[in-house]
């Protein structure tokens, strides 16, 4: 069983939020069977991802979470 996760949220300014886009409760979780694996994801996703367009900024909430 996964044990480590991911918890995975948008700020409350983000345009992402509105009801026609991903809505304003929009949440995620990722699962890591350990807490190595989930770190080594939790800093990936830190960096900019690749398909944002030049000048856009990802302003999603991560947090290190254990079940």
């Amino acid at each position: 069983m996964k044990q480590f996760g991911i918890y995975i949220t948008l700020q409350a300014n983000d345009t992402m939020r509105a009801p026609h886009l991903l809505g304003d409760g929009w949440d995620s979780y990722r699962w890591y069977q350990t807490a190595e694996a989930r770190d080594k994801a939790f800093e990936h996703m830190q960096w900019k991802l690749p398909y944002y367009q030049r000048g856009d900024n990802p302003n999603y909430i991560l947090t290190k979470i254990n079940k």
